[in-house]
């Protein structure tokens, strides 16, 4: 029986168009992740871990949820500060760092990966601030009261890498800031000389120089060394996992200060709004509020940091404009100082 014209024509259009309406559904834009679940990718320098998985990312999570129906991941990468910025600059995929010094903020700027102004933010773009103390074992029996006691003989230290750790440059300005600042009291001038002998004395007597402050925290808690230079928070973190330390306030020290950046050149312009908010986020009350909980210094509200019992008092606290900022205090002190005059030799 032949077939007629209108069916064949019927029979041809369903051959054709049903691959056709496939090739064309398959064409269309596929949802990308930002319309329904969102992941933000945040490099941080290794004492960072805890506030921010544990209180700042849970804490933003859902008040996104709340106000945008949308589920927010983070996927983290902790190390050293000058590590995490370098990894950055290879190309690792970055959309926020926390960093420990501000240098490495400059130098991912200098690199075109910041394009944004981060001193924007509250507090000129710093997140939290903590101060840099002493660790001993339990009973202190290498009586060690201040950075000066770290150069006695038989004093074993932990301390971490200068090249790869944010934290071992604070400590270093630290320990010369100190000297600095106790031989100037009653007299007019800072004696630099006594600094730089102070800083080599102590030097002498690192056994370990782990990658990064939290890794120097694991090498004490092993058993190595008598002593470890380290953020508060982080000693405190021991201290209320009942490690067998106790902690030394030296009569002067630094607070270290934290820059947390957006790095632009990740960022895709349909994540842009939430990685935005995020950084806002970073200096609400809420997020300050738990970043004093986890004993770092909030930037923006000094009420928070008089209600916690556990930070300690310091008699002459300074900070990096005490050296004139990092473009000062690098080349001066971590450069000229630490690595020609002692490192080297």
């Amino acid at each position: 029986m032949r077939m007629s014209i209108s069916r064949r024509r019927l029979l041809w259009l369903a051959v054709v168009c049903v691959p056709l309406a496939f090739v064309a559904t398959s064409c269309l834009p596929k949802p990308t992740a930002e319309s329904g679940d969102i992941t933000i990718t945040l490099y941080g320098f290794s004492i960072m871990k805890e506030s921010l998985e544990k209180a700042i990312y849970p804490g933003f999570a859902a008040k996104w949820k709340q106000e945008h129906g949308q589920e927010i991941q983070f996927q983290s990468s902790f190390a050293g500060s000058e590590t995490v910025t370098n990894q950055i600059l290879r190309g690792a995929p970055a959309e926020v760092a926390i960093l420990s010094i501000e240098r490495d903020a400059d130098r991912l700027k200098s690199g075109g990966f910041i394009t944004s102004d981060w001193h924007s933010f509250p507090a000129q773009g710093i997140v939290n601030k903590t101060p840099f103390v002493i660790i001993v074992r339990k009973g202190n029996p290498k009586g060690i009261h201040d950075f000066s006691d770290l150069a006695a003989p038989g004093v074993r230290l932990i301390h971490p890498d200068p090249i790869s750790s944010g934290g071992a440059q604070w400590s270093i300005l630290a320990i010369y800031g100190a000297e600095l600042k106790e031989s100037a009291t009653g007299t007019e001038e800072p004696d630099t000389t006594r600094a730089v002998q102070t800083l080599k004395a102590i030097w002498k007597n690192v056994i370990s120089t782990p990658g990064s402050a939290r890794e120097a925290r694991t090498t004490f808690e092993l058993g190595n060394g008598d002593a470890l230079i380290t953020y508060e928070l982080d000693a405190l973190l021991m201290k209320q996992a009942n490690a067998a330390i106790e902690i030394v306030i030296p009569k002067a020290t630094i607070f270290s200060e934290h820059p947390a950046v957006v790095i632009d050149k990740n960022v895709t312009a349909n994540k842009r709004a939430v990685v935005d908010a995020f950084m806002q986020y970073l200096w609400s009350d809420a997020a300050q509020q738990a970043f004093v909980n986890f004993n770092f210094y909030s930037t923006t509200n000094d009420n928070y940091n008089k209600a916690n019992t556990n930070l300690g008092h310091i008699e002459m606290p300074f900070t990096i404009e005490y050296f004139g900022g990092w473009d000062n205090a690098y080349p001066g002190i971590i450069e000229r100082v630490f690595r020609d005059q002692i490192q080297r030799k």
